[in-house]
């Protein structure tokens, strides 16, 4: 028997040991990976990101703004909505976090769909609270489906899109109609972290991707997730945020911890902000590369779902872990899915040009010896 399994918290007793995305540490050798495992954009921060960094560790004895005013001003301006509607938090997740402590307790549930982000599951049993899974639908949301899976202790309903880690969408037009049903003491939190991707893809593609600043700005029921993780290259900053009602924004801000966000996230978030241009080289890259990918995978005899996001959901027809674990001994990590309950998919991160071409080489090569066996 532990020392410590009758102290601590039952949902935290039943949870796996495992993160979702174990690193380790970094060792020389793992910094010559080819990470295509974590959805990273691999361009990088924006230059003005880096500089306004250098200057902010000048002042790294002092805390950091509690309320990240500058940034909720920025970020009030560009979305067209009141200060008081936004709180920064720590990445995206931070704000997920929030909502499950603010909203759920033991005996009360959160909706979601499965093959969906991973996180949801963590956050909410933490709370003690239950996860509705509802089955995939076309590798997406069946969003009927969840609908008749709200019930009165249903609290929140947890809608990734672009979904991770199959990269398919719903279009504004699904989601209004869904928006509409949902009962008043659900609320909906729309999970927009590829935003940037996925509004590149819909303008080429000719689609209406979101209308969610649009529910914000009306006060429904309805929180939206952002950040700065993927377009904008910061992922090992933490820094993202959410827009929603102003009360429950206000509630969510009660009980963030103390500077939770860092002067030099915040500092990076503003002068990224700032760069438009380096957010269009990302998400211009990354559609020319996904594209590149999807194509190339099938040519290899693989499935792919088209994606909107900034990696490409691909079922291999075998088992993935094993073909990733082969990957990595040639330096290449991807995202096997048997957690996620697709145990022949892998999820592959969009990396540079030659970082793309590396991971197609192995995995042709992988899939020739596998049939001449």
């Amino acid at each position: 028997m532990s020392r410590f399994v009758d102290l601590v918290t039952k949902p935290v007793r039943e949870m796996g040991s495992d993160p979702p995305n174990p690193r380790g540490v970094r060792s020389i050798e793992d910094r010559n990976l080819i990470r295509l495992d974590s959805n990273e954009n691999p361009l990088g921060p924006s230059p003005r990101a880096l500089e306004a960094i250098e200057h902010a560790l000048a002042d790294s004895h002092l805390y950091p703004d509690n309320g990240s005013a500058a940034l909720v001003a920025k970020l009030s301006d560009i979305h067209e909505v009141s200060a008081d509607q936004i709180l920064v938090t720590a990445g995206s997740t931070g704000m997920l976090s929030l909502l499950c402590h603010t909203l759920l307790t033991p005996g009360l549930n959160a909706v979601t769909g499965q093959k969906s982000f991973i996180v949801y599951g963590m956050a909410v049993r933490a709370i003690g609270a239950e996860l509705i899974e509802i089955p995939a639908r076309n590798e997406g949301f069946d969003l009927a489906a969840i609908l008749g899976a709200i019930n009165d202790r249903t609290r929140l309903v947890l809608l990734a899109n672009p979904n991770n880690p199959t990269g398919t969408m719903l279009d504004a037009k699904e989601l209004d109609q869904f928006l509409k049903q949902v009962p008043d003491h659900a609320i909906v939190v729309i999970d927009e972290a590829y935003y940037d991707f996925a509004a590149y893809f819909a303008e080429q593609r000719r689609i209406e991707y979101s209308r969610s600043l649009g529910y914000v700005r009306e006060g429904t029921s309805i929180v939206v997730l952002r950040t700065f993780s993927k377009a904008h290259g910061l992922a090992g900053l933490r820094i993202g945020y959410g827009l929603g009602p102003a009360e429950l924004i206000s509630y969510c801000a009660r009980i963030q911890d103390t500077y939770s966000v860092s002067s030099v996230a915040q500092a990076a978030a503003l002068a990224g902000l700032n760069d438009i241009d380096h957010v269009t080289r990302s998400v211009s890259h990354n559609g020319e590369q996904g594209q590149i990918l999807e194509t190339r995978l099938s040519e290899l005899g693989f499935r792919t779902a088209p994606t909107w996001a900034n990696f490409v959901y691909c079922d291999l027809g075998e088992d993935a872990a094993a073909i990733a674990s082969r990957l990595l001994e040639k330096g290449i990590r991807v995202r096997p899915l048997g957690a996620w309950g697709a145990p022949s998919c892998i999820r592959v991160s969009v990396g540079t040009g030659e970082q793309n071409e590396a991971f197609l080489k192995a995995l042709s090569n992988l899939a020739e010896l596998s049939r001449q066996k």
